[in-house]
């Protein structure tokens, strides 16, 4: 559907009803400690549900336990395969230009402070980098796998976000909507989607259209699970070029919680590069991949090193060239972003399991085949201009 101001202000006022629902029941009848306690035990596909879940919780894990009927898993495993490709280029994208775009809209960043540790700023990108390895995993909807619950947690965790805010009147909703809205919820996808794609090109990675298709389309199946309604989500690029365009018009803007959570991602980064001579770079990335105007409105510092991080497409530019001749090359740089990626998590999580949870208190300090054919390169769709 085409998007305009008024169906965006309509997707203010809509949270995830079955998700609410079920976390309104849990509260009601104080059953919140009991789940989460028994929830540690469900983490697997397939893995029996335990003795003394409540009802509104195992009614709710049945109806939301397997992906939407509409997948097309040829689609999927493309996506699987184009992870595998540009892992490492993903994760660079996700932590320097997702996150960073999310703390550009004011009242994401207010929500993000309002309901996060400032104690313990690696859990976000923690929880946010293993659930797309989680999805990205061949068996990712079969049994054994880690992801449909790991989705099924993090909805319910949304929904208990919501019912703690307005319980609490910690969150103005007549001025900023309901917390964690369709609207945000969508834009949230096309950070992670879209988005990342966009930093791509931008680094100068060769993707091909249907590598491109089938990545943004994962999220769409993504969104489905995460209860994001599927009659307002853009369903081709096109359409989600139009969607952030006019979700980030209306919202984007600076802030001192976006700086300030901005900050805390410069460090915890700064702490994952060895030494102290490349600590620059992440702050360079970060602009290089969001821009000088909300760079400037995050308050990332100017480094010598801007102009270096330019040259970042040449160089994949050329490990391009190596992977595309050489499948020897291409096993290698493939292997070798698998290892960066699994460094990096391992890093943020310290060789922990990331548990999610329904919080009973928000703390008041916080804020297919591989043989599928290479076509032209995917160029981006073009900006669009708002009525």
């Amino acid at each position: 559907m085409a998007h305009t101001e008024a169906s965006l202000d309509a997707l203010r006022d809509a949270g995830d009803e079955l998700a609410d629902a079920t976390v309104a029941t849990l509260f009601e009848r104080g059953e919140v400690g009991q789940f989460n306690t028994l929830m540690r035990y469900v983490s697997t596909v397939g893995a029996p549900l335990p003795d003394g879940l409540p009802d509104a919780a195992r009614e709710y894990l049945k109806v939301t336990g397997a992906p939407p009927a509409w997948v097309d898993w040829g689609e999927m495993e493309r996506a699987r395969l184009f992870f595998i490709d540009n892992n490492v280029h993903i994760s660079t994208a996700l932590s320097f230009a997702s996150m960073p775009a999310c703390y550009v809209v004011p009242h994401v960043a207010k929500l993000l402070s309002a309901t996060h540790s400032l104690k313990y700023p690696a859990k976000r990108m923690a929880e946010t980098g293993q659930f797309t390895v989680h999805l990205m995993q061949p068996d990712a909807f079969e049994a054994g796998s880690r992801f449909v619950p790991a989705a099924q947690k993090v909805r319910l965790l949304h929904a208990s976000i919501r019912h703690h805010l307005r319980r609490e009147d910690r969150w103005d909703t007549a001025a900023l909507g309901v917390p964690i809205c369709q609207e945000d919820m969508i834009g949230g996808q096309m950070f992670f989607s879209l988005l990342v794609l966009d930093s791509l090109h931008r680094l100068g990675v060769h993707m091909t259209e249907e590598g491109a298709h089938a990545y943004f389309y994962a999220w769409r199946v993504v969104g489905a699970m995460l209860g994001v309604d599927q009659d307002a989500v853009p369903k081709t690029l096109e359409d989600a070029r139009r969607f952030l365009d006019l979700y980030m018009l209306r919202h984007m803007g600076p802030s001192e919680e976006g700086a300030h959570l901005t900050r805390q991602l410069i460090d915890l980064y700064e702490e994952v590069v060895p030494g102290t001579f490349f600590d620059p770079i992440v702050s360079a990335l970060i602009r290089y991949l969001v821009g000088d105007t909300c760079a400037d409105w995050l308050d990332v510092p100017k480094t010598a090193w801007d102009t270096v991080v330019k040259a970042a497409p040449h160089l994949l530019g050329v490990l391009e060239t190596i992977e595309d001749r050489s499948p020897l090359g291409a096993w290698a740089l493939d292997r070798l972003g698998h290892l960066t990626t699994v460094f990096e998590l391992s890093s943020l999580t310290r060789g922990r399991v990331m548990h999610y949870a329904i919080p009973e208190h928000l703390k008041k300090d916080y804020g297919v085949p591989d043989t599928v054919p290479r076509t032209r390169r995917w160029d981006p769709p073009a900006a669009t201009v708002t009525p």
